[in-house]
């Protein structure tokens, strides 16, 4: 793991449940979800007309309840944790699977489950973001938490040793005639801590070198294992399409109708759900940054402790709640707004998720648009398993340009984690560049595209190349993005851990001559704002949030845009999309590099 992943600070247990666990079944599951659920309409409930009408009412009901379920989820693991989080949602996703294939109708029975089934899926997905940063945080070592033992030491037993102390002196002024002094080896101050810190630094070499060579270790770690997930995201796709989609063929094949064949399906996939929870439930244990959260604060507020110094050397001890949900929601979204790193997460998280259904229900509506208006095939039949039957190259040849795409997609997500892991820090966005630039000229090539067969000429041959780049394009915004939160969760840091080439005149504040002096200095308020560990699963859950947006305005404005345009112009929205990706890339590297040039001019 260490040479996969640099400062890995996850065990090799807890990684492997993240990547075999949650990244790969996050995705599975829905897959086989929406591939057979109007089978489920047909064969289960035998409902045979308006069948495409229900099953587009499911899929968008759905989509819009993890619209709000999604921050829901990343509001609740930053209290309970993400492993909590994650096990319910697996559960969910396996009791959902259940009451799937026992409805007896499509409204209220099969609605509500698919519901139930949208918030589950919703905690999964959103985990996926959530728990990145934790394998990859900064771990405080031993020598990198001695400051922070000695203030918490000096805090603790400053006070009281300087009354130690002068009863000492009154005792020794009544027997002899000298009077030790209140600096003497035995008392511990800040202005003598300051002085040994300073030793310290110097014997152990430059601590702004070291910080940066760990930075851009982490930084490299958090790249390569976001392009990890994307491979294994993608292979839970293809795990579904091979092994869970055939099932129901398998027991008819063996004698059983197709109600009962389906039925063992759905019972044997949320088999599996609740399996994946356990393996989660026992895998990430222990995860770095999660050992203070649990169910006890579901509904209470945490307090942090501040301990200060006042000037009469009385300790005090302040209780900070931690943020309220609404607070936890406002702070991940504010940071979209100041912080360009978060900022090009979230908005690569939008196009990423609207790639996704550009691919999985554009690719084949835009095929199945061209053989109808050629009269290759009859027009659209209302249940949708006709036209599988009515339509068989259509449907073959969307399957096969759908296909390629994942298949680019899943070739090329490592390479995006490795292509992120080798920039330097600031120019961690440009490989989020690329995936943009390429993804305007796949879409634009595949939405101008007369005809999208390539085995029958006519520029056919152009729609191979087009999906390859819409697929690169996909993977690179997912991992990117992935990347980019992970990298700007973990900047924020720990609100312990103090810069290394910080001052410790400036950690103890002013007075540096004076005994007085406050040990914590700094208002507690300033340091939790700092500590974007805090807000991981909110701002996993405004990451999912942005990219449900995305695939909202695609569906029903693409939607839309085809029927009273053109059938590329759902392609066309993505080139746009991709577009905007691209030039608020290049703003943020712009901005980047002449601030660099100010802060260079201001040192010269």
């Amino acid at each position: 793991m260490p040479r996969l992943f640099p400062r890995l600070t996850a065990t090799r247990l807890q990684a492997t449940t993240y990547l075999l666990g949650i990244a790969l079944f996050s995705i599975a599951f829905l897959v086989f979800l929406n591939s057979s659920i109007s089978f489920v309409v047909t064969d289960v409930i035998g409902q045979k007309k308006g069948v495409g009408d229900a099953v587009g009412t499911l899929g968008f009901a759905d989509e819009l309840l993890a619209l709000v379920a999604c921050p829901i989820w990343g509001l609740l693991s930053d209290r309970i944790g993400v492993r909590i989080v994650a096990v319910v949602g697996y559960c969910i996703v396996g009791l959902s699977l259940i009451c799937l294939v026992q409805s007896q109708n499509v409204y209220p029975d099969l609605l509500v489950a698919r519901l139930g089934f949208s918030i589950g899926g919703a905690a999964c997905s959103t985990m996926v973001t959530a728990v990145l940063p934790a394998m990859v945080a900064k771990r405080m070592t031993k020598e990198d938490d001695e400051p922070n033992i000695q203030e918490r030491a000096l805090a603790n037993g400053y006070a009281g040793r300087l009354q130690e102390e002068e009863r000492a002196a009154r005792r020794d002024s009544i027997g002899h005639g000298a009077t030790p002094s209140v600096s003497s080896e035995l008392t511990i101050t800040p202005n003598r801590y300051v002085s040994r810190s300073q030793t310290r630094r110097q014997a152990s070499g430059s601590g702004s070198d070291q910080k940066k060579d760990t930075d851009e270790e982490s930084y490299a770690g958090t790249s390569q294992l976001a392009g990890f997930v994307g491979f294994f995201t993608g292979a839970g796709a293809l795990l579904a399409l091979v092994i869970f989609l055939p099932l129901p063929a398998h027991f008819q094949d063996e004698g059983r109708s197709p109600a009962q064949s389906l039925q063992i399906s759905f019972y044997i996939v949320a088999a599996i759900a609740f399996c994946v929870a356990i393996f989660i439930f026992f895998g990430l244990r222990n995860l770095p940054g999660e050992e203070e959260k649990s169910i006890n604060h579901l509904c209470d507020r945490p307090y942090d402790e501040s301990t200060k110094l006042d000037s009469q050397g009385n300790l005090h001890t302040t209780l900070i709640p931690t943020p309220s949900y609404l607070e936890l929601v406002k702070d991940a979204f504010l940071l979209g707004l100041t912080d360009s790193t978060i900022f090009l997460g979230y908005l690569g998280g939008f196009v990423a998720r609207a790639s996704s259904v550009a691919i999985s229900l554009f690719i084949p509506f835009f095929v199945n648009a061209y053989f109808t208006r050629t009269g290759k095939c009859r027009s659209n039949p209302d249940n949708l398993p006709d036209i599988k039957e009515n339509c068989q190259k259509a449907y073959l040849l969307a399957s096969a340009l759908s296909g390629i795409a994942e298949t680019a997609a899943l070739l090329c997500a490592p390479i995006f984690g490795w292509l992120g892991g080798r920039v330097a820090k600031g120019a961690s966005e440009w490989p989020l560049l690329g995936a943009a630039a390429v993804g305007v000229g796949g879409y634009v090539a595949f939405g101008m595209l007369r005809n999208p067969d390539p085995f029958h000429g006519d520029g056919g041959q152009w729609a191979f190349i087009a999906v390859i780049l819409i697929g690169i394009s996909q993977i690179g915004s997912i991992v990117c993005s992935l990347s980019l939160l992970g990298r700007g969760i973990n900047e924020g840091g720990d609100s312990r851990a103090q810069p290394a080439d910080t001052a410790p005149q400036e950690r103890f504040g002013a007075m540096e001559g004076s005994e007085a002096a406050p040990l914590l200095p700094g208002a507690p308020e300033e340091k939790a704002k700092k500590d974007r560990s805090r807000l991981k699963g909110s701002i996993a859950g405004m990451y999912s949030f942005v990219g449900g947006a995305g695939i909202l305005l695609l569906t029903k404005l693409g939607g839309a845009l085809s029927d009273s345009w053109t059938a590329g112009a759902p392609f066309f929205m993505m080139a746009i999309f991709n577009a905007v990706l691209l030039v608020a890339v290049v703003g943020v590297a712009v901005g980047k590099a002449a601030l660099r040039r100010e802060e260079a001019r201001d040192r010269g």
